[in-house]
């Protein structure tokens, strides 16, 4: 099982998105409080479809407690910050894949202390922020299933 960790999530229906690609392909979403919405909010459970019943996201205080009940995970930490593509992470079952929130990404103390873990999405230019949220919870875990042939 693949581990999609959600940091501080601000848009609902991303989360609904996630959610049902989690179901789909039996992965485990956990979510690092403060949320910027409440899970029961209809607009999670819109994106989430009837999906969002059998997802069952572990929900967390802050990131400490996070690492305090998860402490063997091998993590990777999507930014557009990271220098490694997601294509060269060598992905292994049981990996998490970390997103920040969707307006600033993840902290920078976090970054800091994850630089050998720092994942990117290439995307033309520079001048894009960075893909929805979404789309690289999708992309990222399509990619790991894929090396380890987990369908």
């Amino acid at each position: 099982m693949f581990h999609i960790i959600l940091h501080q999530p601000e848009i609902p229906q991303n989360t609904g998105s996630i959610g049902r690609l989690c179901v789909n392909n039996g992965a485990k979403l956990h979510l690092v409080h403060p949320l910027g919405f409440e899970t029961t909010d209809a607009q999670v459970r819109r994106a989430g479809l009837d999906y969002w019943e059998k997802l069952d996201p572990t929900h967390y205080e802050n990131w400490e407690d996070f690492l305090a009940r998860n402490p063997a995970k091998r993590l990777w930490f999507f930014s557009t910050k990271g220098a490694r593509r997601h294509t060269q992470v060598p992905w292994a079952y049981g990996d998490g894949l970390v997103f920040g929130r969707e307006t600033v990404g993840l902290p920078e103390d976090l970054l800091e202390a994850n630089r050998d873990h720092l994942v990117r999405i290439p995307m033309l230019g520079d001048h894009h922020r960075s893909l929805n949220q979404a789309q690289a919870a999708a992309i990222g875990l399509y990619e790991a299933l894929r090396q380890t042939e987990n369908w």
